[in-house]
């Protein structure tokens, strides 16, 4: 199973500048990602690494092989860096280039119509127990996210003999739940040990055609019985940063660069 590590930079530079480093550089990322927001924090796991520090995150980069030794140029426009090695299977990394491009350009019409139920959300007090609270449905009416496709980076950490139980809310995604708001984990793999000081058991990377279609499944009764009777038990600790794809073809050009 092929290595790929999972990185998050902060930066000293702009993200134009950063990427129009990278364009020319030989680093050919699988994924490049501006950060956007946390949809849920961990709460234990890595919580001091990825929350309680100074500088925001700036992109998510996922490369296949080991973490990339950045050039002088690229290091000095980089303020820190966090990363992570997973197994993907090659099955889904030798397609992913094309595969992820159809996804974050679709066909209009295989974008799937919303649900319906996001006018009248159920209640919720929290977006940690992945459900949509008042607050994460009004950054995301308010129009202040991304337009267009996302990018769900998730971090997993299992309770003792609770994966197989995992399994069961990752089929109801794939076959009904999420694929019916055009939600899809893209890349998903098995952490490596060792990789990280804490001890994360899986990562996956879901996409949605837009934060409307996120929202929507999360306001769901069918997605919810899910959650609740399968991923929520299961987990000892999670995170979910939201991510936006960007198009390092466009990237020296800054009016242009999806940012």
């Amino acid at each position: 199973m092929p290595l790929c590590t999972i990185t998050l930079l902060a930066l000293k530079a702009s993200i134009p500048e950063f990427l129009k480093g990278l364009k020319h550089s030989p680093i050919k990322p699988l994924v490049t990602a501006r950060a956007i927001r946390w949809i849920i924090k961990p709460t234990t796991l890595s919580k001091e690494s990825l929350l309680d520090q100074p500088w925001p995150w700036d992109l998510l980069t996922i490369h296949e092989g080991a973490e990339p030794t950045w050039s002088d140029d690229m290091s000095l426009m980089i303020q820190h860096i966090w990363s992570i090695e997973a197994g993907i299977p090659s099955s889904i990394t030798s397609s992913f280039p094309f595969t992820n491009a159809r996804l974050l350009h679709p066909d209009p019409s295989e974008v799937p119509a919303l649900t319906g139920p996001l006018s009248f959300p159920p209640k919720a007090c929290s977006a940690q127990s992945l459900e949509l609270d008042n607050e994460l449905r009004e950054w995301i009416s308010s129009g202040a996210g991304p337009k267009g496709a996302v990018s769900m980076l998730n971090l997993l950490a299992f309770k003792p003999g609770k994966q197989s139980q995992y399994l069961k809310y990752g089929n109801a995604f794939a076959e009904s739940v999420g694929s019916r708001r055009g939600g899809l984990a893209k890349l998903v793999g098995k952490i490596i040990p060792g990789s990280c000081s804490d001890v994360w058991d899986e990562m996956a990377l879901a996409h949605y055609p837009s934060l409307e279609h996120f929202a929507d499944m999360l306001a769901s009764e069918d997605y919810q019985a899910a959650n609740h009777e399968w991923r929520f038990p299961s987990l000892r600790d999670t995170c979910i940063l939201c991510t936006s794809e960007l198009d390092l073809q466009l990237s020296g050009d800054s009016e242009k660069a999806k940012l």
